[in-house]
């Protein structure tokens, strides 16, 4: 085993928090996850707007043809009803979760107040904070005085376990303190807080603390073994918060994306409707040739600005569902041969 593998390992597996290895990556992150929807949604139609013009430009494409035109705007309408029929599907699965049983209601309180209470009792606090975002702070800041504990707590212990939970220990109040910064920046209803809470490789760190505890647990010390499982305790809560956190928000972010596509998706009938009627009379267009394709083209834009808007909503909830698919210390995102840890069946009977 070498050092390299052994630091990487006992270190992280995820994404740096707040960190861009490039321009390209960092605007790539923004286009996908960190900007506003509706920026990146506009953003989208201008891309289509300068490609309609560059495409006339070079003669490749016209808007002299009424037959092609009526039938670009009859494809648009029928889209656009579509994409409306898909939010109500939408609505109808948001309100499916929102509907229940009066023992179904208690139940789920009944978990909320007893998580709460969790997390109050771990951070040692009266009571855990109303918003999420200041419960995923509260755990955060719970992780890394953990792990400060558990180094502590190590100190005086051999070198042989002293040095890799000291690196452990080390990378985690490390990570957490960049979720710290970024969470403190934010607020629930921006992306601020579900980023940092994604971009936090917990479930790794919860992977590497149930190995240590394994692997060196009969040789810590009884306030040492104390201090590791309460860090292990602090990343459980954390995944739980999390998830509950990207829940509540992707509720949110699908009933906001249901309220824009209704808005844009009227203009758009109306756009593909004018579309057809400007190349309704037999005569030819009822507009001069010379101002038609500008005409046409901006109302091929505004009737395509509902698909642009599903772009970006679904390029963001697929890629928060993707990177948070693991559950626990299970990362499906790690390759099966890659870290130092090795478990062979009865190795240890």
């Amino acid at each position: 085993m070498s050092p390299s593998e052994t630091d990487e390992t006992l270190e992280s597996f995820g994404a740096n928090v707040g960190e861009q290895s490039s321009v390209l990556a960092g605007f790539r992150e923004w286009f996908v996850v960190e900007g506003d929807r509706v920026a990146v949604a506009v953003l989208l139609s201008g891309v289509i707007l300068a490609l309609l013009v560059v495409l006339r430009w070079l003669g490749i494409i016209s808007f002299t043809n009424p037959n092609s035109v009526t039938r670009v705007a009859s494809g648009m309408i029928a889209g656009t009803f579509s994409l409306v029929t898909l939010v109500v599907s939408v609505n109808q699965l948001i309100l499916s979760q929102e509907f229940s049983a009066a023992g179904r209601a208690r139940d789920r309180l009944e978990g909320v107040i007893d998580f709460r209470r969790k997390v109050a009792t771990t951070a040692m606090v009266p009571a855990s904070p109303a918003t999420p975002t200041r419960i995923l702070e509260l755990l955060v800041e719970s992780i890394r005085h953990d792990a400060a504990d558990l180094a502590d707590a190590v100190e005086n212990s051999d070198d042989e376990v002293r040095e890799p939970i000291t690196r452990y220990t080390n990378a985690v109040q490390k990570r957490t303190g960049r979720v710290d910064e970024v969470l403190e920046e934010g607020e629930f209803g921006s992306f601020t807080a579900i980023s940092a809470a994604i971009n936090y490789d917990e479930a790794w760190h919860l992977h590497v603390g149930t190995h240590l505890r394994g692997e060196y647990g009969d040789e810590l010390s009884p306030t040492a073994s104390e201090r590791l499982d309460e860090l292990i305790d602090s990343l459980k809560l954390f995944g739980v918060a999390r998830e509950q956190l990207k829940t509540t928000y992707l509720q949110r972010e699908l009933t906001r994306f249901s309220q824009l596509t209704i808005y844009w998706g009227v203009p758009s009938i109306l756009s593909a409707i004018l579309i057809g009627l400007l190349y309704g009379d037999f005569a030819g267009p009822s507009v001069s040739v010379a101002v038609l394709p500008f005409i046409t083209t901006g109302l091929i834009i505004v009737g395509l600005s509902p698909l642009s808007l599903l772009v970006s909503y679904i390029l963001r909830t697929a890629t928060v569902t993707r990177r948070t698919a693991s559950v626990g210390p299970m990362v499906p995102q790690k390759d099966p041969d890659e870290g130092p840890f090795h478990v062979e069946y009865g190795e240890d009977s």
